[in-house]
């Protein structure tokens, strides 16, 4: 029984721990479906969910994860393809710019 209590009283914080752990935590708790295809900030939030802790808003300033940056981008992709085929050569500019700017806040949100 002491073992079990320091375990649980040595418990990283969830965001502190890697994603292999948060999959075996989850995976641990059995009420979380689909673990293997999470990353780490959905398992965080899905663990918490199950726990009951309280979910804590980021400051930053962009609420979108990468994901859906990154579906925007590939759109772009796909417009800027269909302006440069029309040689709409100021259109394709502008939408190169968009997917720069998209590419920073990937990085910045990860």
């Amino acid at each position: 029984m002491s073992k079990e209590k320091k375990k649980i009283q040595k418990e990283k914080p969830l965001e502190k721990m890697t994603a292999k752990e948060l999959r075996e935590l989850a995976l641990s708790l059995g009420e979380i479906v689909g673990v293997h295809g999470m990353d780490k900030e959905e398992l965080i939030v899905a663990i918490k969910k199950v726990k009951g802790i309280p979910l804590e808003v980021k400051k930053s300033g962009s609420a979108t994860s990468v994901r859906e940056l990154k579906k925007k981008i590939l759109a772009l992709k796909d417009k800027k393809v269909e302006a440069s085929q029309e040689k709409n050569r100021k259109a394709s500019d502008i939408i190169r710019r968009r997917i720069n700017r998209l590419k920073k806040m990937t990085r910045k949100a990860a």
